[in-house]
């Protein structure tokens, strides 16, 4: 039993008992899933039952549950609601990250750390994780309110914030062997315009014609969709975006389609299944 349950295939079929069985418990107590797949990766991760060996394996779904979650965020985006809420969304965004960080470097000098010490810790207090609280809103279908849409602008400013933020602290030395200058922080500032130039011009010469003509065999249209938010997501993280931002703009560039509704339909329990072995790593 114990070499069948170390096998990879076997991992993941415990993990998939457990997560039945304690999504069942959690939703009877009245408890969000996210919360129950979480207690799963503590329940099987090392200081539990220890049953989470293939890390490789999971950690792959995972990063593929999170490409297709924020895929299916920017498909149902609404480009004259983005027009509409973009500056809202950077300037409370922008803000907060400011009023957060000055004062966590205060209490980090406060408690007596170092300065540099003290800096790390006020931008690591400034970030909230983007991955759950798209899955809460998700799951309570609020995602597509007035404020859901805020919140999401909110935390993809937080999410390009940290890039640059940890490039500015490896360009002026914090952290590295020596300082790299502002070169990095351009060739990140340029490969973000370009990806966006780039998604422009599908949205307008290429997105419907080819959803047309993949929309014909429905399984065509659905691996496209996967394998869209997976490129995007991976050249997202390439040129130093991160993932959740490539997977964003693969599923707007997707959005002006008439098909956007029968996709995001088609690939939601995808998300749930993959976004399933991102908590349970999260957990363990």
């Amino acid at each position: 039993m114990e070499n069948i349950i170390h096998t990879a295939f076997g991992e993941i079929a415990v993990l998939l008992v457990l997560a039945a069985g304690v999504g069942l418990l959690g939703t009877t107590l009245r408890q969000p899933l996210v919360v129950s797949f979480i207690a799963v990766g503590l329940l099987a991760g090392p200081s539990g039952l220890d049953v989470v060996r293939s890390n490789d394996q999971i950690g792959l779904l995972a990063e593929l549950g999170i490409a297709v979650l924020l895929f299916l965020v920017g498909i149902k985006l609404d480009v004259k609601l983005i027009r509409s809420l973009g500056p809202v969304a950077l300037l409370t965004g922008l803000g907060q990250v400011a009023f957060t960080s000055f004062f966590g470097y205060l209490i980090g000098l406060g408690l007596g750390l170092t300065p540099v010490t003290s800096l790390y810790v006020a931008v690591a207090l400034t970030f909230s994780s983007t991955i759950i609280v798209v899955k809460l809103l998700s799951d309570k279908r609020e995602i597509d309110a007035l404020h859901g849409q805020i919140a999401l602008g909110f935390l993809i400013v937080q999410d390009l914030v940290v890039v640059l933020a940890m490039i500015v602290l490896s360009a002026i030395g914090i952290g590295t062997a020596e300082g790299h200058g502002g070169g990095d922080m351009l060739s990140v500032l340029a490969s973000g315009l370009g990806l966006v130039a780039l998604v422009m011009l599908f949205v307008r010469h290429v997105a419907t014609p080819l959803t047309e003509r993949l929309a014909r065999t429905p399984e065509l249209l659905v691996i496209f969709a996967v394998a869209q938010a997976a490129l995007f997501a991976a050249i997202g993280d390439f040129v130093g975006l991160g993932k959740e931002v490539g997977g964003l703009l693969a599923g707007i560039s997707l959005a002006s389609t008439p098909y956007r509704e029968t996709i995001a339909a088609r690939l939601a329990p995808l998300r749930d299944f993959l976004l399933l072995f991102f908590f349970i790593a999260l957990g363990a």
